[in-house]
């Protein structure tokens, strides 16, 4: 492999000037993954059960129906996704949806309320399923079919981008693609960076994994609602001690939608609000502030 394949080299020591509105020491974004709905499930043609991300750590996937495992998912567009939305739109605060095309057309109320609320709907795929092996002609195919589905149930095209179960291709196919203001398919920073690998610029506004509620599905994750809330806290304030970061928190309506789990994340939601540190950010506002200060 070529060395060129991978950047390990990033800014280094000296990262540019972030400049965040206000005089803001941290930029904060709070992703909400809406993928219920759009799982593995043979009602959805696919040859087995969904197996991750759910309460039941270490499930198996099954040939038929796996009835458990489709009310887990089904807890978060029901209820968990309300609970979200309500913490979220009593505070004011805007948020950026990971929607997968194939769940948002499951539930237009939800869709709607995103949409009320001011919130930015940015694509997570056609479909919430591991992409690594899919052949690039298909993956492409499920590009274009989720943009496309998309923009008929929001009324406009994505223009963020977060597959999150990705295959080697995807970033090149994104940018390729073209009309994406900015891919989230990565965890390699604490700001976002220009991708000139694929042919042309692609922003990159990170994502992350360990910022988020889905450290409470994996074994090496938290138990309870006040290891989450240290987690954050302490996350957010070595962020503003170093002065022109983003942090991510990444949110699942059928997990950090649960009751206990949700009042943690309202205690950091009042904590970084409280601070007058942050600037609590739609993803595709970092996107624009980073690109008028940093173009390409």
């Amino acid at each position: 492999m070529s060395a060129a394949a991978r950047d390990l080299t990033g800014y280094g020591a000296t990262p540019p000037a972030a400049a965040w509105p206000g005089g803001a020491r941290v930029a904060v974004q709070f992703v909400v993954n809406y993928e219920e709905g759009a799982e593995n499930n043979v009602l959805n043609g696919d040859a087995g059960s969904e197996a991750f991300l759910s309460e039941m750590v270490g499930a198996q996937s099954h040939p038929d129906r796996a009835m458990a495992m489709e009310s887990l998912y089904e807890y978060g567009s029901r209820a968990g996704f309300w609970r979200l939305h309500r913490l979220f739109a009593a505070r004011g605060l805007p948020v950026t949806v990971f929607g997968v095309a194939a769940a948002l057309a499951t539930n237009p109320d939800a869709v709607a309320a995103m949409q009320a609320a001011g919130w930015e709907i940015a694509s997570h795929g056609l479909r919430w399923i591991d992409y690594q092996r899919v052949p690039e002609a298909v993956e492409r195919d499920h590009i274009a079919a989720a943009i496309a589905l998309h923009a008929e149930v929001t009324g406009e095209r994505p223009l963020g981008w977060y597959q999150g179960r990705t295959s080697p291709n995807t970033a090149r196919l994104i940018a390729e693609e073209g009309g994406f203001v900015y891919d989230a398919d990565s965890y390699a920073d604490d700001l976002p960076y220009w991708d000139r690998r694929h042919g042309r610029a692609q922003l990159v506004v990170p994502y992350t994994l360990d910022a988020n509620d889905m450290k409470f599905v994996a074994l090496n994750g938290f138990t309870e609602g006040e290891a989450f809330f240290r987690y954050l806290r302490d996350t957010f304030e070595m962020l503003c001690a170093e002065g022109g970061r983003m942090m991510s928190v990444g949110l699942h309506a059928r997990i950090a939608g649960r009751p206990a789990r949700a009042l943690a994340l309202a205690r950091f939601v009042d904590h970084v609000v409280a601070s007058g540190d942050a600037w609590v950010a739609r993803r595709i506002d970092i996107a624009r502030h980073w690109m008028e200060r940093h173009p390409a």
